[in-house]
């Protein structure tokens, strides 16, 4: 089989494979996608970037614009009016992007209370305005991610992709929750297949996917072409590589161990103090670091995890990342 079975395209981008990094605020910055890359993911996608910001110049928003490498750029864009998402598709263009998403799942009250996110999902042609906003201002494929909807009586997701679709979308990523969910109760993959079977463009299923056999089930019962993995990543950007191998039937890359996984650690951590200033990336390294002690099955006595997560001096906390995930710390499991 060639390697062409295990992709998708949209558009005229090519995915490496059928697993890819979710967009997740906070957590998918340039650093972790490009770790992720490396590890193999199909495809990444920046944190979601407001457009109006965007278009305003907002340095924070500029900054989620920085390309990853080595895989088709994934802007993600949210917003509730057509002039600032059609701004941000332009900018985002002239910046690189290769893939446009437009962001119809987000449950954060911060971005429902303003009607974007999944709060589009109650407001169908104010969403496929934005949806026409976005392909009349660039020729990139354009995408939408969206959850089944805004809560069990209104199911819409099927319908919303359809129009979608007509308006020129070349992907839909669905999380298989409402946005009364938010993440609670668990993810549920069958009913995206009324989405499959409502457009004819790739549909990618999300939620709750965080191994090779959860990602095969979830495929199974949706009938979709690929796999998103968000929460499961963290501490493990790994992960979204290994399941893709995994699907293409190919071998998939080592989790990192000892030596290897300090020396991941560092360099991530390093690479955050970069891309954020010293100030700001000590605090945006806290979270990566105690995921990665999660992830790796690592128990730090209390006040060792207080001084790795708390230092506020860069060579204190790469000797600690050398002595903590060294492999000596592993706890029994």
């Amino acid at each position: 089989m060639s390697d062409h079975a295990h992709q998708l395209r949209i558009g005229n981008q090519n995915t490496r494979n059928t697993a890819f990094l979710a967009p997740m605020a906070g957590i998918t910055d340039r650093p972790f996608r490009r770790i992720a890359a490396r590890f193999g993911a199909g495809l990444v996608v920046s944190e979601m970037i407001a457009s109006a910001a965007l278009g305003t110049g907002h340095n924070e928003m500029v900054r989620k614009l920085g390309n990853a490498g080595a895989l088709p750029h994934v802007v993600q864009l949210a917003g509730c009016e057509g002039r600032w998402m059609r701004l941000g598709a332009e900018i985002a263009h002239d910046a690189g992007a290769d893939i446009i998403d437009i962001n119809f799942g987000c449950p954060s009250k911060r971005v429902t209370n303003g009607y974007a996110g999944s709060a589009l999902m109650r407001v169908p042609d104010q969403a496929m305005a934005l949806v026409d906003a976005v392909v009349s201002a660039t020729p990139l494929p354009v995408t939408v991610k969206m959850r089944l909807g805004w809560d069990d009586d209104s199911l819409n997701a099927a319908e919303m992709a359809r129009r979608a679709v007509d308006a020129g979308a070349q992907m839909i990523t669905v999380h298989g929750r409402t946005r009364k969910q938010f993440y609670k109760g668990t993810a549920r993959w069958a009913p995206v297949r009324d989405v499959v079977d409502a457009v004819d463009v790739p549909v990618v299923v999300n939620g709750d996917i965080t191994s090779v056999d959860s990602a095969r089930e979830a495929l199974s019962l949706s009938g979709a072409a690929a796999v998103m993995i968000g929460r499961g990543a963290q501490g493990q950007p790994w992960l979204v590589g290994q399941i893709g191998a995994q699907l293409a039937g190919y071998t998939a890359p080592a989790r990192p161990q000892g030596a290897d996984l300090v020396d991941l650690v560092r360099e991530h951590y390093e690479e955050i103090l970069v891309e954020y200033g010293t100030s700001i990336g000590l605090r945006a390294a806290r979270k990566h670091l105690d995921w990665y002690l999660m992830a790796s099955s690592m128990v730090l006595e209390k006040s060792d995890r207080s001084r790795l997560l708390n230092c506020d001096q860069p060579r204190e906390v790469v000797a600690m990342i050398k002595q903590f995930y060294s492999g000596d710390w592993r706890a029994a499991a």
